[in-house]
């Protein structure tokens, strides 16, 4: 497995070596002494999976201390623009965003620290988006920013005039207005 430090420190894409053959293909999907050599060094509490139609954004989402969540992400079926972006205040790439493309077909693995908002959008229908996380949720503990705020200016990479949403994340505060736990 091939594991990448990216421009925004502490974020990491992970590249499974795959065994394809007639019957089709294996992977290791997850190896605690290869991600702890590679830096993330996690114990995990929980998975979590989700189903959705093309063009569904889900995000920008984290947890604020002490329900801080590091999240191990990937697809297993379809397509998406995972975004990942650094409300870490010291950080000197606070406020940048790192996007990856993650599909059932690359097999690609994304590592979210704490620290970060996190949200996907949906490329393709019927995709199913799957991650461990290293804390269990709380409300009280939930924290958020709206998907399109004008400062951070993500690009999406996709057309969002059709955007299915959740009532929750279009009320989400702005980039200005949100102040960081971290």
């Amino acid at each position: 497995m091939n594991i990448t430090d990216t421009k925004i420190e502490g974020l990491k894409i992970i590249e499974p070596r795959i065994f394809p053959d007639d019957r089709g293909y294996f992977y290791e999907s997850y190896n605690e002494k290869k991600y702890r050599e590679a830096g993330i060094d996690a114990t995990f509490v929980q998975d979590n999976q989700s189903f959705s139609a093309k063009g569904t954004l889900r995000g920008l989402h984290g947890q604020a201390d002490p329900f801080a969540q590091g999240k191990l992400v990937r697809v297993l079926q379809g397509r998406v623009l995972d975004v990942a972006v650094d409300i870490r205040k010291n950080s000197p790439t606070f406020g940048q965003y790192l996007t990856v493309e993650l599909s059932g077909e690359n097999h690609k693995q994304f590592w979210v620290p704490p620290g970060f908002l996190h949200g996907f959008i949906t490329l393709e229908d019927d995709t199913i988006f799957t991650y461990k996380v290293t804390n269990y949720y709380d409300k009280a503990s939930e924290i958020g920013m709206v998907w399109n705020d004008p400062t951070l200016n993500i690009d999406w990479q996709t057309d969002i005039s059709k955007l299915l949403l959740s009532p929750k994340d279009e009320i989400l505060p702005t980039f200005t207005d949100f102040k960081s736990p971290f």
